[in-house]
C-alpha cells in the first residue's frame, strides 16, 4: 500500500478560530465571534477561499473580496491571509507516524488544497515535506478536492495503480471521492485513531 496524507488538520495544525483571535482581537473576541468570522472569511473553504486554493485569485485580490464581502477592512484581511503560514504548524505525532511509514519503506505522497504562497512556504520550511517521492497541491494543478479530476491527475502523477492508494484525510467528502476514484481511504481524526483504524483494516506496515 502506498500513503497519500492530506496537510491541514493531518499533517500540520489548522486552527482557525485561534488564529482569528490572536490576530482580529478586537473582531473575534471570543469563540462565537471567532466561529462568526471564520465562517465569514474561509467559507467552509468554498466561494473566495476556495479559487484561492484553485490558484485562481491572487492573495492581493482575495484580500479585496473578503473585504468587500464581510465589512473586513483591507488590512485585516490582508492581515489574515498572511498569518495562515505561521498558524500551519507540524503536528509531531503526525509526522511520526509518517517517518515511521518512510520507515517501513513504505511511499509516501501527497495531496492537498492549498494555496501556492502557503504551499512555497512549507516546502522551504520542513524538510518533511520534500521526502516525500510526490506530491499535489490543488493551487499547482487548478483542482481542488473533493472534485473527481484532481483524484486522477494526483493518481498518474504518482505512477502506482489507485487502488494501491491509502489517503488519510481529515473531511468526509474529500474520503468518500478518494473511495469514489478507487482509492482505499481514511477518515483522520488524529496519529493514534489512525494508527488503530490502519490496523484494523489489515493496511498497517506489518
Amino acid at each position: 500500500m502506498n500513503f497519500v496524507f492530506d496537510f491541514s488538520r493531518v499533517l500540520f495544525r489548522w486552527r482557525p478560530e485561534v488564529l482569528l483571535r490572536e490576530v482580529l482581537p478586537g473582531r473575534a473576541a471570543d469563540e462565537a465571534s471567532a466561529r462568526h468570522w471564520v465562517d465569514q472569511i474561509f467559507q467552509s473553504y468554498g466561494g473566495d477561499w476556495a479559487e484561492f486554493d484553485r490558484g485562481t485569485v491572487s492573495p492581493q485580490a482575495l484580500a479585496q473580496r473578503i473585504a468587500t464581502r464581510t465589512g473586513l477592512r483591507l488590512d485585516e484581511a490582508q492581515a489574515v491571509i498572511e498569518a495562515v503560514p505561521g498558524e500551519l504548524q507540524p503536528l509531531p505525532d503526525s509526522v511520526a507516524l509518517l517517518q515511521r511509514v518512510r520507515a517501513a519503506g513504505r511511499r509516501t505522497f501527497y495531496l492537498s488544497n492549498m494555496p501556492a504562497p502557503y504551499a512555497d512556504q512549507l516546502e522551504a520550511a520542513h524538510d518533511f515535506v520534500r521526502g516525500f517521492d510526490a506530491g499535489v497541491f490543488s493551487a499547482r494543478v487548478g483542482f481542488n478536492k473533493p472534485e473527481p479530476e484532481i483524484f486522477a491527475l494526483a493518481a498518474a502523477r504518482f505512477g502506482v495503480p489507485a487502488e494501491t492508494l491509502l489517503f488519510l484525510d481529515d473531511h468526509a467528502p474529500n474520503v468518500q471521492a478518494a473511495r469514489q476514484a478507487g482509492w482505499q481511504a481514511l477518515l483522520f481524526t488524529d496519529a493514534a485513531q489512525a494508527e488503530r483504524d490502519l490496523r484494523a483494516a489489515g493496511w498497517w506496515l506489518d
